[in-house]
This record gives structure tokens, C-alpha cells and sequence, in this order.
């Protein structure tokens, strides 16, 4: 749900608050702060975390993590650190002049408040530079790219640590063990919520079957096992169905959907991702689909005479070594495709708006959870899926779709 570039700074601001504060205890204590000091002179110590978006002069305006616009003042006798990203103290931070700060650079500042109360007065600055935050950013989605794997829940055995997903490559599932130990770091989505921001740390208890989940670490041989380094997980709907009404000032569409048989109200945000197969990619998904209905049911009703019978020659799919291995499906997305899945197909599709989608138009949404009497909000959403769901007539062709199926992976929703 790769997840665009307005999705590219959410994890990188979880992480670099939790950096920033680890730093600051840090800077604290190299500062020679005593754990007794006066709560008073505590009180006097205000901080700012954020993004800068001007400076003029010793003059910075920066936009916290909650949104609201702050005026630094950094005086001749503050100290400014560079700091790289996931760094957990100041042993290796460089000393940084203010002239080298640019908007977009993080930043932690430490100060007092003017008496007017809307200037902080700077005591330290340590900032993260950008595009050290985007290197770091890119490295993160190749790990997530190279090293990942995604799909449904099947089975949860928290005692060992055990989650078996299946991967879905439009059509042909496979069967990958993600193994948990006390080093993974686990992540779980709130439940009226699609950011990463809002994703928080959660014991493996949480995971439930259905669950869609995707796991980055160290991946077997032939693809089946992954030793997960880190996981995250959500409880998502897959919707599939005809649009009945659209509503473009109120942010909505309604859904009929085909497995419940009732309209459902969706809501589309800035963050929605919207794309609109072309007529022929949608047309070899859908013979994709229903070639795997077949082979399911041959195999279903052939027992043993077809195993005693001549192998038919392998398919290319089927014949790529590994499955799904290197984290892609198998040729899904466009014909005679060898590894080319439909993530990277709908990557490169022009984005849509609301406005674009019409009533009558067939689409597969994947949408937060909701709660209870909420409606439920788009992450991604897939129009022009007509031929699609004609081969699936009952809406299973919705679970090709997973939240990170827009983008390159949950590192790609960062800036996790």
C-alpha cells in the first residue's frame, strides 16, 4: 500500500523523535546536568522537534512534528551537532556551523523561551541533514525490496515465534515461515489509521490470522523461510465491487460490495493511492486467475491418475526458480513477464484522483479496519479491474492487493 512522495518522511519522523530524544539525554547528561536538578530550572528547558522550513540569518522556522510553525533564535554561543540517522548518541556527531542547516534538515533544538513565549532561544541544535535522511531512506526500501515478503496471515505460534503467511502472485499462492525472535522489532497498525507514524510497537500476540503482513530479514534458499529483522502487520479490508456513487467534496465513495452484498462508504484521502489498470494488464491478470482456477480444480479432481500421467510442460511462472523469491511475484503484471510483479507495474501507472473514478466503474480497494459505526479509509484503491473481477466473480481477486502493493515497500511510506 513500496508507501508518493508525500509518504516518504512519515517513518523517518518516528524515527528521528525517538533518535532526537535518545540524543537529548544524551547531550544532557554530557552537559553535566545532574539527574537532581531543580525541578524549576527543568521547567525552564523547552525543545522543538521538527522540520526546517526557512532560515533567515540566525532565524530558523521550523515546523514541529505536530504542525505548528516554531521561531528559533540560535545565538553566537549555541552548539550545533550533526548527528546521522539512527544514531543512539553523540560519540560520533560533528560539529555543524549554522550557514550548512537547510530547509528540510531535522532538527532538535534545546532553549529557553523569549518572554515574548514564541521565540525559543536556542542552547543546542542537533540536526539530521536531508539527504542523509534520504540515503538512508533509499538503502531501507532496497532492504525492504530485496529482503521482503508479504501476504496474508494463515498461522500465528507466538510460544516459538512462528508466523506463516501466504504470498499471492495473482493467483498462485505460496507458503512463507517469517521466524520472530526477541531481536525483531514488530509494528502494528492502528486501526482508523494508514500511517506509519501511527504503527506501534507490538508483541506478536497481536497478529491475528487474515492479517495482512510483511516481514524484511534473511531469506532461505528457496524463498519458504525468512529470519525477520523487522515485521509489520494490520488488520486491512479487501473490498471488491461496483462504485454507485462518488463524492468528490465530501472525500467519498460508495461501494457495492460483491462478497457482502451491500454498499460500503469509503473514505479517500490525500494519502490514497489511486491507479487504473490498463485493458490489457487487467485482461492477462484475469486470464492469470482464472488459468490457476483451472489447475486448482484439475489437481482437485485428478487424485492419483494425474500423478501417473505425462507432466505437461511448466508454465513460466511456475518454472522460476524460487517462486517469489527476491520478494517478487511470479511474471504478474504483464505478459510473459519473468519476475515482474504487480507492484512494480501499478509503481510506474499515472496517479488518479476521485474525480476521475465514475459510477459504474468496477474497482479493488484495500482500506484500514475502521471501527465500529467508522467508515473505513482507502489506502489503496484500483479501478479499470473489470475483466478481473468477471474471473473472480465473488471478489477473492481483492487480496492481490496488500497496503505496500502501491510502493516499494513500508520504508517507501517514510520517509517506517
Amino acid at each position: 500500500m513500496e508507501w508518493q512522495e508525500k509518504g516518504r518522511a512519515r517513518r523517518w519522523r518516528l524515527t528521528a523523535v525517538f533518535t532526537f530524544m535518545v540524543l537529548a539525554a544524551g547531550w544532557i547528561v554530557s552537559a553535566g546536568v545532574a539527574e537532581a536538578a531543580p525541578q524549576a530550572a527543568q521547567a525552564a528547558v523547552a525543545r522543538a522537534v521538527g522540520t526546517i522550513k526557512s532560515i533567515t540569518g540566525q532565524t530558523i522556522v521550523l515546523t514541529t512534528d505536530a504542525g505548528v510553525e516554531t521561531t528559533i533564535q540560535v545565538p553566537d554561543g549555541a552548539r550545533l551537532l550533526r548527528v546521522e540517522p539512527g544514531a543512539k548518541d553523540l560519540k560520533n556527531a560533528a560539529v555543524l556551523e549554522l550557514s550548512e542547516l537547510q530547509p528540510g534538515d531535522r532538527v532538535l533544538v534545546r532553549g529557553k523561551m523569549a518572554e515574548d513565549g514564541k521565540t525559543l532561544l536556542a542552547l543546542s541544535v542537533i540536526a539530521m541533514k536531508h539527504e542523509d535522511i534520504a540515503a538512508k531512506q533509499s538503502h531501507e526500501r532496497q532492504e525492504w525490496q530485496r529482503n521482503g515478503v508479504g501476504g496474508l496471515v494463515t498461522s500465528i505460534d507466538p510460544a516459538t515465534g512462528t508466523i506463516k503467511i501466504s504470498t499471492n502472485a495473482t493467483g498462485a499462492a505460496k507458503e512463507v515461515t517469517v521466524q520472530v525472535t526477541k531481536q525483531t522489532i514488530l509494528r502494528r497498525y492502528a486501526p482508523s489509521s494508514i500511517k506509519f507514524d501511527d504503527a506501534k510497537p507490538a508483541p506478536i500476540d497481536q497478529i491475528k490470522v487474515g492479517d495482512q503482513l510483511r516481514a524484511r530479514g534473511t531469506r532461505s534458499a528457496g524463498g519458504t523461510e525468512l529470519m525477520a529483522d523487522e515485521v509489520v502487520s494490520g488488520s486491512f479490508r479487501n473490498i471488491a465491487g461496483t462504485i454507485s456513487a462518488v463524492d468528490p467534496a465530501a472525500g467519498t465513495l460508495t461501494v457495492m460490495d460483491l462478497v457482502a452484498k451491500q454498499p460500503i462508504t469509503v473514505k479517500v484521502g490525500p494519502e490514497t493511492q489511486i491507479r487504473k489498470l490498463p485493458p490489457m494488464v487487467a485482461q492477462f491478470i484475469a486470464t492469470r486467475l482464472k488459468s490457476a482456477s483451472a489447475e486448482g480444480a484439475a489437481g482437485a479432481n485428478g487424485g492419483a491418475a494425474a500423478s501417473s500421467a505425462p507432466k505437461p510442460a511448466e508454465s513460466a511462472a511456475s518454472s522460476h526458480p524460487g517462486g517469489e523469491s527476491n520478494g517478487r511475484s511470479n511474471g504478474a503484471g504483464r505478459p510473459g513477464g519473468r519476475g515482474a510483479d504487480l507492484q512494480q507495474v501499478l509503481s510506474r501507472l499515472p496517479a488518479q484522483t476521485l474525480a476521475d473514478l465514475q459510477k459504474g466503474d468496477a474497482v479493488m480497494i484495500v482500506t484500514s479496519e475502521g471501527t465500529a459505526g467508522a467508515d473505513v479509509t482507502a489506502i489503496t484503491l484500483l479501478a479499470g479491474v473489470e475483466p478481473i473481477l468477471e474471473a473472480s466473480p465473488k471478489g477473492g481477486a481483492s487480496s492481490i492487493l496488500t497496503p505496500w502493493t502501491m510502493s516499494e515497500a513500508p520504508a517507501g511510506d517514510t520517509g517506517p
